[in-house]
């Protein structure tokens, strides 16, 4: 089954030939290579570009062990190229070899190659490799499927596609899977098996039990304000382990290095100036998180605001968790409060305020969502997201109050 992935293969098809190495990175097992080296390679070979033009190296297999020697990785490229034609080269998870800038950086220079990479792990787009290539560089980063995504190959309606979304979440394998248990099996033993092992290998971490503790605290959080030191004094006081802040600061950008979880900053808006801790973290996929935690703590607002954070990313938003000060009357008495949003959105010149909803049936719960956007200057967007209600519309207070499956599918924008 191949699952359509356009958005991203219009941002390869927009890079052709551009003089740039074209970065696509991502979680293992989210698409990378079936989207350069079969999705890609037929749009290639639909334009009359023949396989001896397209070189492709997989370089997380046995049999190009050898290959992970970059002077012989160059000599076998280099080799391949026999005239003055167009060449296209697919380098897939290029971090495993050592020096690889190198070769990227002599490929450069050649006029008629076209260069392609995939990668695991952000830590080999560092400011040092950046410098390396010069800033010759252009990220793609692919996400597991966006509800949309898996909408289109479920085969059920939308709530009931939504309801298998939320628990096993979008890598391109689950949809293969026939039964729970499959599917299950299948996260559970990719988290274990791929991603914990890659990290523990990749980073020399000794303790692992410590790891996967700090995994499982981070995934029951979603969507909750977390530091590292707030983090240190929840294993010390409630699992009686002494985790240094250091030590968790490093375990996660470890997490991040491998796309596991996006950290998101909280952003002033009256002040107009960030705020250092606490922040968020979302998970790239909630089927891992999901398993991760035994398939035990399935809350629908959290899991809702994780799916709204992932497809923002995907189509393009910069993304901050807002704050904003207002003045509140509890028992006659005015208090200055901090108010949260759930989400500042940035794409260009255009900025969102947005809320995440499941439900907003009592007005109680109404005037609590609208609090925080009303109380942001007037000029920008502001968004209600929410579950409850299939009609898109304008409310009296001028905020869009957008139907959740109309936002996840793209039959409405955060314009409309």
């Amino acid at each position: 089954m191949i699952i359509n992935r356009d958005i991203y293969l219009n941002q390869l098809i927009d890079r052709m030939n551009n003089g740039m190495i074209k970065v696509v990175t991502g979680l293992r097992r989210s698409g990378k290579s079936f989207l350069i080296n079969r999705i890609f390679h037929d749009y290639l070979k639909s334009t009359e570009v023949d396989d001896e033009h397209i070189i492709t190296v997989q370089l997380d297999v046995v049999e190009n062990e050898n290959l992970l020697d970059r002077h012989i990785l160059f000599e076998y490229l280099h080799e391949r190229i026999k005239d003055n034609n167009q060449y296209y080269i697919f380098l897939d998870e290029i971090q495993e070899v050592d020096g690889f800038e190198s070769v990227l950086n002599s490929f450069l220079r050649i006029e008629n190659v076209d260069l392609y990479v995939t990668g695991s792990n952000s830590k080999f787009l560092s400011s040092d490799i950046k410098t390396e290539l010069r800033g010759r560089e252009e990220e793609i980063h692919v996400n597991p499927l966006s509800f949309k995504g898996f909408y289109s190959v479920n085969k059920k309606d939308e709530i009931a596609a939504w309801n298998e979304y939320m628990i096993y979440g979008g890598m391109p394998m689950i949809v293969s899977k026939k039964t729970d248990e499959q599917k299950a099996k299948y996260l559970k033993d990719l988290f274990e098996e791929t991603y914990i092992k890659d990290i523990v290998e990749r980073n020399k971490i000794r303790n692992v039990s410590e790891l996967e503790e700090l995994i499982d605290v981070l995934a029951s959080s979603i969507g909750s304000l977390a530091n590292p030191n707030r983090i240190s004094n929840t294993f010390r006081s409630e699992k009686k382990i002494k985790l240094s802040q250091d030590t968790i600061k490093d375990y996660i950008s470890y997490l991040e290095n491998a796309f596991l979880l996006t950290e998101t900053k909280r952003y002033d808006v009256k002040r107009r100036k960030y705020i250092n801790t606490p922040l968020k973290y979302y998970f790239e996929d909630l089927g891992l998180r999901n398993a991760r935690l035994n398939f035990r703590q399935l809350e629908e607002p959290h899991i809702m605001e994780n799916i709204v954070f992932n497809k923002l990313r995907i189509r393009g938003y910069n993304i901050d968790v807002g704050v904003v000060e207002a003045n509140r009357k509890e028992d006659d008495k005015f208090i200055r409060k901090q108010l949260e949003i759930d989400f500042i959105a940035n794409k260009g010149s255009k900025q969102y305020y947005i809320q995440v909803v499941q439900g907003m049936s009592k007005k109680e719960k109404e005037k609590q969502e609208k609090a925080s956007l009303l109380n942001v200057r007037k000029g920008f967007r502001k968004i209600i997201i929410r579950k409850d209600n299939p009609i898109t519309y304008t409310d009296e207070e001028g905020i869009l109050n957008l139907y959740m499956f109309d936002f996840l599918l793209d039959r409405k924008t955060l314009d409309d």
